[in-house]
């Protein structure tokens, strides 16, 4: 079935678009976290970041990173920051948030784990 995002690539929902090229297209987030947050996807369907082959996932970020340099050079922000969650579409997708500081888009609440966890644990796992 179709994502959400598959159906904005094709045309059948409309978005704003900010860039585009033959495998990706940047659109404005319809819930922004702050002015400017923009998408951006490829336009074949990948469900998971680290599954995509990769010379797609190579493609993927260099698309993001031409993104975010329109970004800053259009909206004047400092640094245009990115993240990649992966739970709210199953369609690959980077966010980007034009930003001046950290309180432009982190979302509010904790941005650390409390307790802190046993690193060593951790470490034992990892290694």
């Amino acid at each position: 079935m179709p994502t959400i995002f598959s159906k904005i690539v094709v045309g059948e929902i409309p978005c704003h678009k900010v860039w585009e090229d033959a495998r990706h297209l940047a659109f404005l987030d319809i819930n922004p976290w702050c002015y400017g947050h923009t998408l951006v996807v490829p336009k074949a369907e990948h469900a998971y970041l680290f599954d995509m082959p990769a010379a797609d996932y190579a493609a993927l970020h260099a698309a993001a990173r031409t993104v975010a340099q329109t970004l800053k050079a259009k909206l004047g922000c400092a640094r245009v920051c990115s993240m990649v969650v992966g739970y709210e579409v199953p369609h690959v997708h980077v966010h980007l948030f034009p930003s001046n500081s950290m309180k432009d888009f982190l979302p509010h609440g904790p941005t650390q784990m409390s307790p802190k966890p046993d690193f060593a644990q951790i470490m034992a796992k990892l290694q």
